[in-house]
């Protein structure tokens, strides 16, 4: 049995920052665990018509935290990449419109902003009443009906869940805040008024995709990664892991990346929380490729069209230079609705895409960290704590960690 101080379960972005960290901090006894051939996660990017093609999705830097940046140019210098202000859109009935649709309704004719702004007037929370607990009433409340109907709702079912209500309301104060003063000026101004949304403005590599920042920090450790190791057991007893092929390891602490209902069995922990993971919840998302070229200057651009089976797509050129085409992001369970003609294009099928932001998600997770913590496992990123974090939100959680652990 190999032993160490740190077991790392995964090689994306926690993975690899807690990985990183502890080797700048002179920490050699480590063990990254990284079920693909290859290291990024969702990050992960390949070689399309002689261009990069992101296999995860959109996944870019955002400059909000210069820190996190400063981290990852340590690998991948700040001279290889292209700082972009973000432009996305919103493809409403045909009409494209900048996101966030509340500060860009003034780009509609004038009869649709009348409609869109009589609707918002009379949204519950213009009107102070009480908060709805569960998710459709709450974007009603918080909208008003007509961009509930015709945009909130229609995607969040495209790209989460057909059973929205099944979801939270905790995680909506995450959206970009605009108020209805904010959508009546704007109307009046022609201008976007309000909170941004995030990535107003980001990172992209210049000659590479998103990918090659997380092979570079690989590479930096490659020695302490084991590729093709999928975990099936993990005993907090013990501290020790075990893979699908039958490697065996013990740790002084675990540090837990991957998605906790991956893992095929628990030892030593309660029957009350092993019966809760099951409870946590994901969607997968595929990611198809098309070469055609787009007249459009988006970044990427939102369908809430519940006729068209992707709901988001990306175009390419305008922020991975030197390439063409564009790529669509559609959940797993709308995958049948793409023609025959789709079938010869490009995919990949992301199994782990999104944390759902279900009701009884945080008091799960609460629980199940609290208690993992207490053995020396902890959760970390986006499914080590199963919350939709960001690239550069989890590598700044992955430095807290390594930094409040090598203290110890």
């Amino acid at each position: 049995m190999e032993k160490y101080k740190f077991l790392i379960l995964g090689a994306g972005p926690a993975g690899l920052t807690f990985a990183n960290r502890l080797q700048q901090n002179a920490e050699e006894s480590f063990l990254v665990l990284e079920k693909e051939k290859e290291a990024g996660g969702l990050c992960r990017s390949v070689e399309m018509d002689g261009a990069p093609l992101d296999i995860g999705g959109g996944h870019i830097l955002d400059v909000a935290r210069p820190h996190v940046n400063q981290f990852l140019f340590e690998f991948m210098p700040e001279s290889e990449w292209n700082l972009f202000t973000r432009n996305s859109q919103i493809n409403l009935r045909g009409a494209l419109i900048d996101h966030p649709i509340e500060a860009n309704i003034w780009q509609l004719p004038i009869e649709q902003q009348i409609e869109y702004i009589k609707s918002i007037a009379q949204a519950g929370c213009v009107q102070k009443k009480k908060k709805p607990e569960n998710f459709i009433e709450w974007i009603n409340w918080k909208l008003g009906d007509k961009i509930a109907d015709d945009y909130m709702l229609p995607y969040n079912q495209k790209m989460f869940s057909k059973e929205l209500n099944q979801l939270g309301t905790y995680w909506l104060e995450k959206l970009p805040d605009v108020s209805f003063e904010d959508t009546l000026r704007s109307c009046l101004k022609k201008k976007a008024y309000g909170k941004e949304p995030g990535h107003a403005r980001f990172y992209y590599p210049k000659k590479y995709g998103y990918g090659e920042v997380w092979l570079r920090m690989a590479d930096k450790i490659k020695k302490y990664i084991c590729y093709s190791q999928s975990i099936k057991k993990v005993d907090f007893v013990n501290r020790i892991v075990t893979t699908k092929n039958g490697n065996i390891y013990q740790a002084e602490k675990i540090i837990f990346t991957i998605p906790w209902t991956s893992v095929d069995e628990f030892y030593g922990m309660p029957d009350d929380i092993e019966k809760m993971i099951p409870q946590l919840k994901h969607n997968a998302v595929e990611i198809r490729y098309y070469p055609d070229n787009l007249e459009t200057n988006a970044h990427w651009i939102y369908y809430p069209d519940l006729t068209l089976p992707y709901h988001r797509i990306l175009v390419r050129p305008n922020f991975c230079l030197n390439s063409r085409g564009y790529w669509t992001e559609t959940n797993a369970e709308r995958t049948d609705m793409f023609s025959s003609q789709d079938s010869d294009k490009f995919c990949y099928m992301n199994q782990y895409a999104y944390p759902l932001n279900t009701i009884d998600k945080p008091y799960v997770m609460k629980k199940l960290l609290i208690w993992a913590e207490s053995n020396q496992v902890y959760g970390l990123g986006r499914w080590g704590e199963h919350q939709h974090y960001n690239s550069d939100v989890t590598v700044e959680r992955a430095m807290n960690l390594a930094e409040k652990l090598i203290e110890k």
